[in-house]
Order: C-alpha cells, then structure tokens, then sequence
C-alpha cells in the first residue's frame, strides 16, 4: 500500500534527488504534490528546478502538481545557499531556462491545506527546506493536524552548518520551525548528525557511473557539482545527500536509527538564532515531540539508491 506525501522543497541538488527517489513509478510513495518555497535560492528558481526535475523523470503533466511557495521567510529577508548550489539552484546539469511544465495558480500553503483535507488517508508532509509553507498553512488553518500522518524533514541537528550552531533550512526559518515544532504532529528529524553519514564520494559516484540510464547520468551530475563545493566550503570528500534521508526513510525506515526526544527551536537570540535543542538525554524532562535521526546503514542506503535508479532503465 503506498504512502501519500506532499514534498515541501527548495530544488536543491539533494532536493532533486529526493524527488528521483520518491518518484520512481515503482515507488510505494504516491506524491500528492509538490510545494516550492524560497531557501537554496529564490521560490522561482526552486520551483523551475523542481519543474525541470518532474520533466526529467517524465512525471508532472497531469501526473504531479507544482505550486509556488513563500518568497521569504515569516519574519526575516530572504537567504539563499548560492555558493553550495549555484546561481541556479541547481548547477551543474544543464536543464532548460524555460521549464515546459508550468506550476498551478494556487500558493503552496493553499495547496497543503486542500491537499490535505482531500486526501482519503493522512498524508505525511516531506520537508527539506526551510519551513515556512508549512507554518503558514498551519497559521491559516490550525485544524489541518488532524489530516497529517507526520512529518519527515531534513534540518536542524546537534550542530550546525550555516553558523556555529544552526543548519540552514532552520536557520532560514526559525520563527516557521518554532511553529512546526510545537504543532502537536508526530515529526521524524533527519539531522546533520545523521546526513553526515552519508557522502557520496567518488567511491559511489563511480558506482552510480556504471548505472547505464539517463536518470542515474542526472543524478551522477548533481552529485558531482555537490561534491565540489562541499569540499571547497567544507573541505568533506562528498556532498552529503541530506534531503534523500527524508525519502529514503519512507522507503525503509529501518535504515535509520530515531531516537523518540524533545525537541526545541531558538528563535530570539542573535548568536544562536536557528538552533534545534535536541534533548536526547531527557535534560529538560519536557514531552517528547519528535523522532531524531542517530544513526544509518550507509551500505543499505547506497544499495537501495543503486536498485531505484536501476529501475529507471525498466519499462515504467
């Protein structure tokens, strides 16, 4: 039986990924649409990168909705990741300036909301960039907890990669995570502690080189542009596929260790603003509020990966 997902997303190398992932027609995930919202570069960049990756993949016309998202954050300006993704989001493969898909009139809040109440299931929201959408759709429609199986993101972490203490998609949005965080909805967090875990280093790029599909060719393109401005920027031998967790744990969630803890987001202080609290050693004794990614079987990762670009050389 497939799950229903909506993808929240900021294409993004590794956000197209997830899309490649959680998009194969033999997938057990059903996407019920896809939201864009401003992150690794501008709402209309994401949302033409996640165009041109649903046009890739041969999903999208009639099949998989795009809707436009927030332009910036609830509170502060927008920040974009340029020197990791590129001027274009998505640098490295070539990709059309002017998708053929188009995006719907309605704004992705709207979309997640009606999405949600239309659905025959709950349906998990997939979030891997920052939360803003969700946020807001929760602002303008309190009750749509009661449609949300959970909801799966890549942020936050014990440590941080935009400043000392907080990841980037948290960072963007703190005041957007605060409210996610506090909505009462079963949340599973995949974090830099777990992300970091999984580099795609030349070892697998390789791997994937000898994949013979243009989808696995795609995927061995963005892999390789990520590599290099992570070993520019952070001086790591492969570019973690961190929004893949997301997906891959919907696939198989015993790839990864969760460990059941509270978290929280700080939101007020300048020097730490975009922090996630996680309390995995029950400090605080506060309710716990979400499920933390400790740990993954890298190995079974990159055999799962191997076997769904695999399929993209079948008949689909």
């Amino acid at each position: 039986m497939s799950k229903k997902i909506i993808m929240d997303c900021d294409p993004g190398h590794d956000d197209a990924i997830a899309l490649i992932l959680a998009g194969a027609k033999n997938s057990t995930l059903d996407i019920l649409a896809v939201t864009t919202v401003a992150g690794n570069q501008s709402v209309e960049k994401n949302t033409k990168n996640a165009l041109n990756v649903l046009e890739v993949l041969g999903r999208g016309r009639g099949d998989i909705s795009v809707s436009v998202g927030a332009t910036r954050p609830l509170i502060k300006p927008a920040s974009f990741a340029s020197q990791i993704h590129g001027n274009s989001g998505l640098d490295g493969p070539k990709l059309p300036e002017v998708p053929s898909l188009k995006p719907t009139q309605s704004h992705a809040a709207d979309v997640i909301i009606e999405t949600l109440k239309q659905s025959d299931e709950p349906v998990t929201l997939v979030a891997t960039g920052p939360l803003t959408n969700i946020a807001t759709a929760l602002i303008k429609e309190p009750s749509i907890t009661q449609y949300i199986d959970s909801i799966t993101i890549m942020g936050g972490g014990t440590f941080g990669n935009w400043t000392p203490t907080a990841e980037f998609n948290i960072w963007v949005d703190a005041e957007a995570a605060k409210r996610v965080f506090d909505c009462g909805v079963p949340i599973n967090v995949f974090g830099l502690d777990v992300t970091h875990q999984v580099l795609a280093t030349d070892a697998i790029i390789n791997r994937f080189k000898a994949i013979d599909n243009q989808i696995a060719k795609f995927v061995v393109e963005l892999l390789e542009f990520f590599k290099s401005t992570y070993k520019t920027h952070f001086n790591m031998d492969g570019g973690p596929i961190h929004d893949a967790c997301t997906i891959l744990y919907l696939l198989e969630p015993d790839l990864f260790t969760m460990q059941h803890t509270h978290i929280d987001i700080e939101y007020q202080s300048a020097l730490t603003y975009g922090t996630m609290a996680v309390d995995l050693n029950d400090i605080t004794n506060n309710e716990k509020n979400a499920y933390f990614a400790t740990t993954v079987d890298v190995e079974r990762v990159w055999i799962l990966m191997e076997d769904i670009l695999k399929s993209y050389g079948d008949a689909q």
